[in-house]
């Protein structure tokens, strides 16, 4: 697949959704394009609708497993690249899908080397994510295995979800250096939808706001997922001595590499939090 059929690829799929990128389309049919992913959550769902040897390389993120969305196995399978403009030259990819933080030199040189880019958002909510995961399968050429990953999210969530009338159990996600996710993240609303009302939000919390150890013990609710690394330092105080004084809340570990991307770690995290809360809701 050229470069330029790329490109008549991308004009589709960039039509209705914000932050694709795209060079001039030209009027050869579309195949399945090579693909050099530099976000990590896209690895993870090219992974997932991509051939193997089309997913030229992934981020060096998602070799790193404290940064990584993805299996380590399943991502050692794959190439990683620092997504400088050489790497990918060297690659020869018919399209580069990137963050929405694609650094502005980059998207440049890529641009006056005529590769396209897909730049993917954050993804705010599961019909967000669920958007990206067609467009990704179908930019691979496809589109059949992006919809059987919807329907593997969608039935996670089912499962996940509790029983009728179960009145929400009061938690918060607590990251490193005591960071919040806020109200309108992914992982807030999985908490919403797993039966927890996010209570960072109830203080008036927005996304990376800071809940110190003091405000934690003085009003803590049922439940702290704790995110964080216990060997980092800034990660010392989701393990503080004092909280074990909290003797009506259940502080559960809480995988941070679940917190940030949509697609195939969606299912993961909603398990872990129906997990939770069928242990609160246990007599």
């Amino acid at each position: 697949m050229t470069r330029a059929v790329a490109s008549t690829v991308l004009l589709g799929l960039c039509l209705g959704l914000a932050g694709c990128a795209q060079s001039a389309p030209p009027t050869d049919p579309p195949t399945r394009p090579t693909i050099v992913s530099l976000n990590p959550c896209s690895d993870a769902i090219l992974a997932e609708v991509a051939d193997p040897a089309q997913l030229l390389a992934i981020s060096h993120y998602s070799h790193d497993p404290r940064a990584s969305s993805m299996d380590r196995v399943q991502a050692r399978r794959f190439r990683a690249t620092g997504g400088t403009v050489e790497e990918i030259v060297a690659l020869r990819p018919d399209v580069v899908v990137a963050s929405s933080f694609l650094q502005p030199a980059t998207a440049s040189a890529l641009d006056r080397l005529g590769i396209p880019v897909v730049r993917l958002g954050i993804a705010g909510t599961v019909e967000d994510s669920n958007a990206q995961v067609r467009l990704l399968a179908r930019l691979a050429g496809h589109p059949a295995r992006g919809e059987a990953l919807v329907a593997r999210i969608a039935r996670a969530l089912a499962d996940a979800a509790p029983f009728a009338g179960e009145t929400a159990i009061p938690a918060i996600v607590w990251q490193g250096g005591g960071l919040v996710p806020g109200d309108d993240s992914l992982i807030a609303q999985l908490m919403r939808h797993t039966g927890f009302a996010n209570a960072a939000a109830a203080r008036g919390l927005g996304q990376g706001a800071l809940l110190p150890l003091e405000a934690m013990l003085a009003d803590p609710p049922q439940a702290i997922f704790t995110a964080g690394s216990p060997d980092a330092e800034d990660d010392r105080l989701l393990a503080h001595p004092a909280l074990d004084g909290l003797t009506s809340t259940v502080r559960a570990r809480f995988d941070p590499k679940l917190l940030f991307c949509g697609g195939p770690t969606i299912p993961k995290a909603a398990a872990r939090l129906a997990e939770v809360r069928a242990s609160l809701s246990k007599p």
